[in-house]
């Protein structure tokens, strides 16, 4: 009788995290335990697998209730975590998930599981502002950008399993593109940013892909990307995002989006995942069809109509404009470069 490998799926009710488990569950050799927060919105989205994985709810900050999941697990997915714009709201709540979190996970998986072998999702983010140095390999230095919690975090939780006994494997995830809502994150990045994508599918599969390669991937760093077909110009993706949602063009003050400090480039060595998993399937034409296909037609024809109202409600979210509007010279100089003095003159 062939014995079923055990996988610790954490974070599985997110984006990324759902469309993993809806590839696990259809290897009948893999005997899944997914850990997550209990939400309504949780609930409903892992109800449809009960029947074929066991669900179990906690608080991962918890060591308790993750010791609970950590026995006798052969692969541990580790995708649970706080993200903005909520990581950078709340950026207590964002250390006592991100980083509280994974060590509870690493020291109970060492505890009950020491041969278990850990996948973990970082993030671009860790590599900061690349706006003048757009391609990224997994060797440059980590230098999230002032103010973003959420990157330092990644980086927090990767030094932490890196010193950890276990075997491990980090994806450092590219901007990953599903099931996001517009707000103030949005003018945060540089119209002029050049930025890989990659769908929440093709990023699932990679994670689902690599239980399979432990050994080519254990104790390495690689960069996940939607590979050379995902990349776009962020003022490009902004103006399709807004033709498919019926809002028209993305006719805002230049000074409404963030000149720096934010993150997203291009991903230089992303082939090297690619090539030992084998999990890319889509581009950006899959992307935006499949953007296309959600957006109810009679939702869009409404959108349109007051579509003008709707961008000046977006514009007043603008961190960036109300800093150049209202000469803050601290924001200003973390937003813009050009010179604060003059930019203040200009207003």
């Amino acid at each position: 009788m062939k014995i079923k490998k055990k996988i610790l799926l954490t974070g599985a009710s997110g984006t990324v995290g759902l469309e993993t488990l809806k590839i696990l569950v259809k290897n009948a050799d893999y005997d899944i335990t997914v850990f997550d927060f209990k939400t309504r919105k949780s609930v409903h989205k892992l109800a449809p697998f009960s029947k074929n994985v066991k669900i179990v709810y906690g608080d991962i900050g918890n060591f308790s209730a993750v010791e609970n999941v950590c026995r006798n697990q052969d692969v541990a997915i580790h995708l649970a975590a706080i993200i903005p714009p909520l990581a950078d709201i709340n950026p207590e709540l964002a250390y006592h998930v991100n980083v509280k979190g994974t060590e509870n996970l690493i020291q109970a998986l060492e505890k009950n599981s020491p041969k278990c072998h850990l996948f973990f999702s970082s993030s671009i983010s860790v590599y900061g502002d690349r706006i003048s140095t757009p391609e990224i390999s997994v060797t440059d230095p980590l230098k999230p950008s002032v103010g973003d919690q959420y990157g330092e975090t990644k980086v927090l939780c990767e030094k932490i399993i890196q010193q950890s006994k276990l075997s491990w494997s980090i994806f450092r995830l590219a901007a990953i593109m599903g099931n996001h809502k517009m707000s103030k994150l949005m003018f945060h990045m540089p119209l002029d940013t050049p930025m890989e994508i990659c769908t929440p599918q093709d990023t699932g599969r990679a994670f689902a892909n690599a239980v399979a390669h432990q050994t080519q991937l254990k104790n390495r760093i690689f960069n996940l990307g939607g590979g050379p077909d995902c990349v776009i110009l962020y003022r490009s993706f902004l103006l399709k995002m807004f033709e498919a949602f019926g809002l028209g063009k993305a006719d805002f003050p230049e000074k409404a989006f963030a000149e720096k400090n934010f993150h997203c480039g291009i991903m230089k060595d992303g082939d090297m995942l690619e090539d030992i998993i084998r999990f890319r399937r889509q581009n950006l034409s899959d992307y935006f069809d499949l953007v296309n296909q959600q957006v109810n037609p009679i939702q869009k024809k409404i959108t349109f109509v007051f579509r003008n109202f709707i961008k000046r409600w977006l514009l007043s979210q603008s961190e960036p404009y109300y800093a150049y509007r209202k000469g803050n010279h601290e924001e200003i100089n973390h937003y813009f470069k050009m010179d604060k003095k003059n930019l203040v003159e200009t207003v």
